[in-house]
């Protein structure tokens, strides 16, 4: 891991008794009386625990390139999900040989505890004076894109874009978002972990919605396509495009 990384602030969001650790980046020069967006980024399985520090492994070093703080100037920040929960409610389907083939993601069932925190954490932080409410976005990989379909799906209204990496979601509750949060999935055409087939399935409904949506696979690629989407140079500047549309 990079030194620079110490840049992310250590935080705690603690609700009854329960807390989600998250590290925070602030802009350069950061000045209290403007509101800036919001960046919400949600790791994958292998970084979840309680030290508050695995989160960054993957993504944290892109928020501190030099010339995405200073043409994105936003507040980033990274919760962290413990170790044997997840940020969306899912049941794993799994083959004779027990390995897993595919997850069973509703958009109906409540929010994981975890994903409750963020949501009250999201709150507080709209609350605060300090974001600009209308340019919120959310994005992340694996586990933290199932995690990406799931909150935009759940909290439509909160977001004006989002970027989910090699995730899966609930395909037939697209719906909820589709209309109002634009989304560039992004997906590794080899991806042995999470199938392909999963991000897919949401290219051909939000082609039949006929919104605004993208969707790169990279051919070749297996499960760390988010490699290929830290480099990706339309990334940032179609994020910040989006205005929330209400």
């Amino acid at each position: 891991m990079s030194q620079d990384l110490s840049q992310y602030e250590y935080k705690t969001f603690i609700r009854k008794g329960d807390t989600l650790r998250y590290r925070m980046l602030l802009p350069q020069n950061y000045d209290a009386n403007k509101k800036y967006p919001l960046i919400v980024f949600l790791h994958g399985a292998g970084e979840r625990g309680s030290d508050n520090n695995a989160q960054l492994l993957h993504g944290g070093d892109m928020f501190l390139r030099d010339n995405i703080r200073q043409n994105y100037p936003a507040i980033v920040i990274f919760p962290q999900c413990p170790s044997e929960a997840t940020w969306a409610p899912m049941k794993l389907i799994r083959d004779n040989e027990g390995k897993v083939i595919n997850f069973a993601i509703s958009a109906e069932e409540p929010p994981t505890k975890p994903t409750a925190l963020l949501s009250g954490l999201l709150d507080s932080l709209l609350h605060s004076k300090k974001i600009n409410t209308k340019k919120v976005y959310i994005g992340g990989l694996s586990l933290g894109g199932m995690g990406t379909f799931y909150m935009i799906s759940k909290f439509p209204d909160l977001f004006a874009a989002a970027f989910p990496i090699c995730g899966a979601g609930d395909v037939a509750a697209a719906d909820r978002f589709a209309k109002k949060v634009p989304v560039w999935i992004f997906h590794g055409g080899d991806d042995k972990v999470v199938p392909v087939d999963a991000s897919r399935a949401y290219d051909t409904k939000l082609k039949s919605l006929g919104v605004e949506y993208k969707y790169t696979e990279y051919p070749g690629v297996g499960h760390n396509s988010w490699d290929n989407v830290f480099v990706e140079p339309g990334l940032m500047p179609w994020l910040f495009e989006h205005t929330k549309r209400k």
